[in-house]
């Protein structure tokens, strides 16, 4: 959640080359043109790969997110205003909404259109209360959040104790995968235990949440993965100091990337008690021993 989140101070010169690479390499729809064909959704090749952007419209060459919560009819991210931390927060609204939505959603007066190098087929829309024709893609309902063309900022959010949201943030690839990250491991304490996390971005910057297990291994789908997210990558992570060199990535069946530890697919929980302390946070663990479609998640061991 941002609270009184600031993008960073970007030159002029910056901001100019990252516009006119957008311009050149996703052939931008004018405003005006978009608002009589659809939205577009258009490919740039971004610092984690190919992702989807905004083809048109006031924030075309921006990236496009999908949260893990968005599941089938059922969404993480919605309208719903409330007060965290003594403060207000809206997860989502339209795009040209004042209600300074966190996660304006992408959405569309007509049929979307397919840029360059996005599969038509997999274009959509689902009307959303209070936000109008939001644009999916394989079904993923799509969210703006950054402020400049081709820099991500939102990539690998994890807002679990948002109750809103409850879900990481990925940016999403053209063959309809989430996007992971390099990202780092850490170890984290849980009670007196020492377990395995991973460094995610939350409200108070970069927090280490516990992953998990799954006895299931990778066939952690549907509802089971909107409850426990895979921790998507790309790469091998870097390494907090005192862990060994056990990281790797496996394969899941729909061709998306996660990260394992020691040979065991790696989640998060999308209700992961954190408390907020002197020190920051503190993480409960909670999701250990949770049974989801037949298996048992569990902490990990560094």
């Amino acid at each position: 959640m941002r609270f009184g989140r600031t993008s960073s101070r970007l030159s002029a010169g910056v901001i100019f080359a990252a516009v006119a690479l957008c311009i050149a390499g996703i052939g931008i729809v004018p405003a005006a043109s978009a608002a009589a064909t659809g939205s577009v959704v258009s490919v740039l090749n971004g610092p984690f790969g190919p992702m989807l952007v905004a083809g048109s419209g006031q924030s075309a060459g921006t990236a496009l997110y999908a949260i893990t919560s968005d599941h089938g009819t059922t969404f993480g991210c919605t309208t719903t205003k409330q007060n965290i931390q003594g403060m207000p927060y809206i997860c989502a609204g339209p795009a040209t909404s004042t209600s300074k939505a966190e996660w304006p959603a992408y959405t569309t007066t007509a049929a979307p259109v397919a840029g360059t190098g996005v599969n038509k087929s997999m274009l959509g829309e689902v009307d959303r209360s209070g936000i109008g024709e939001q644009v999916t893609y394989d079904g993923h309902p799509l969210y703006l959040f950054d402020s400049v063309p081709g820099i991500p900022t939102g990539e690998n959010w994890d807002e679990p104790s948002i109750p809103a949201d409850h879900g990481e943030w990925w940016l999403v690839a053209p063959n309809g995968n989430m996007i992971g990250s390099e990202g780092v491991l850490a170890s984290v304490k849980v009670g007196s235990q020492t377990v395995l996390a991973a460094q995610l971005i939350d409200a108070g910057g970069v927090v280490d949440i516990p992953v998990y297990a799954y006895s299931g291994g990778t066939s952690c789908t549907g509802q089971c993965a909107v409850d426990f997210p895979p921790l998507y990558a790309q790469g091998l992570p870097g390494l907090t100091a005192g862990l060994s060199q056990k990281g790797g990535l496996v394969t899941r069946a729909d061709g998306s990337i996660q990260r394992t530890w020691a040979g065991k697919a790696l989640y998060v929980y999308s209700d992961e008690g954190i408390v907020p302390s002197a020190t920051g946070v503190s993480v409960k663990g909670n999701g250990s021993g949770v049974k989801v479609s037949g298996g048992t998640f569990s902490l990990v061991t560094p």
